[in-house]
């Protein structure tokens, strides 16, 4: 049976069907637990949690589930200099971003505070509470962590979007690796170039790792049906990562409104900025957004744009101007139908079904 591949077989799942871990409070636990219970694998995206918090989410899924699950990180999490952020820079920022701020009528945030990285407290707790996928983006965390992974039989999965970074993670030994097309919403995990220049598509990129790498692939981006899977799978790949159609479910933590614009005539229109967390990633097109285009030197670096913005973002949203907000969304997002979780994984496995059955 098509089902029956590489992945299924290394993640001791049913279906070759992921998940994908969304960051900023937009996964959680019910919508892990329904991908996992369903026979795929949820996932949680945890770059943004404490290691506290970390443990407790991990609690809560093992309550909701007995089925394997995946728990992402970030390895590199901020792009701030040694010399941290200049007067300057801020000052720079604060004048490209005020008009929106007088537009909402609330003052210009202070400058951030410094930022310390969390990722080495955050591996202690993977490492402790073992889920069965690990996965993590912008990066890859040191060999001694991916070689005590495997002793503790925690499966690591790596996420490419570039040949290049697919054979720097074929060489660490990690035991999957995501081909993240530059049609998937959300950021683009780029590591050994701008993110930029990394901007291959999905099933070019499953080929070009197909061919050169002895890992097996998930694809993700631009995947939401069915035919996406049966794809992925004809060219090469053992899984396929599903992200905006299960971002659009009741189940998962995206505001009612960023589900109602999946939905809308609104989602045929995305864009790729960095204008709203300092890193590049894919959301429905903004005002904002198409602004900012051509005026990044005026972007403070991840996570320090984050900070910066949030209070625009509150403020936005408590006065319903949705153009000034970031909804994160893949180009796949017009074909979306499904509001039920257990009911996209249903319609997934029997499309795919269907469409194997029709070949014979």
């Amino acid at each position: 049976m098509w089902y029956n591949t590489k992945a299924t077989e290394i993640l001791g799942i049913e279906y070759p069907i992921l998940q994908g871990p969304f960051g900023g409070n937009l996964s959680t636990v019910e919508l892990t637990a329904a991908v996992s219970n369903a026979g795929g694998l949820g996932g949680y995206g945890a770059y943004t949690n404490s290691p506290q918090e970390i443990y407790e989410i991990d609690k809560q899924i093992k309550a909701a589930t007995n089925k394997p699950y995946n728990i992402n990180l970030w390895v590199s999490d901020h792009d701030i200099p040694e010399s941290g952020l200049s007067d300057a820079q801020f000052d720079k920022t604060a004048a490209l971003f005020k008009p929106y701020y007088d537009e909402v009528g609330i003052p210009l945030p202070e400058k951030p505070a410094p930022f310390q990285s969390r990722f080495e407290n955050q591996l202690d707790v993977i490492l402790d509470i073992r889920p069965k996928v690990f996965s993590f983006m912008f990066g890859v965390p040191p060999n001694t962590v991916l070689e005590q992974g495997r002793q503790k039989g925690i499966v690591t999965v790596g996420a490419a979007t570039t040949l290049d970074e697919a054979l720097f993670l074929d060489s660490k030994g990690v035991d999957m690796i995501i081909a993240s097309g530059f049609e998937a919403g959300g950021h683009r995990p780029s590591f050994l170039d701008k993110s930029e220049s990394s901007l291959t598509g999905t099933f070019v990129l499953v080929q070009l790792m197909r061919e050169k790498i002895k890992t097996p692939i998930i694809a993700a981006g631009g995947i939401a049906d069915g035919r996406g899977i049966a794809a992925a799978l004809t060219l090469g790949a053992s899984a396929a990562q599903v992200g905006t159609a299960f971002l659009a479910c009741d189940e998962s933590g995206a505001l009612p409104v960023h589900k109602e614009m999946l939905f809308s005539d609104a989602s045929k229109y995305t864009t790729l900025s960095r204008a709203f967390t300092g890193r590049l990633g894919r959301g429905l097109t903004s005002r904002v957004a198409q602004d900012i285009t051509g005026k990044e030197s005026g972007i403070l670096p991840f996570p320090l744009q984050t900070t910066f913005i949030a209070p625009l973002r509150k403020a936005a949203i408590e006065q319903q101007k949705w153009d000034m907000i970031l909804f994160w969304a893949g180009q796949i997002s017009p074909i979306l139908k499904h509001t039920k979780a257990s009911v996209l994984m249903n319609a997934l496995i029997e499309e795919t079904t269907n469409y194997f059955d029709g070949l014979k």
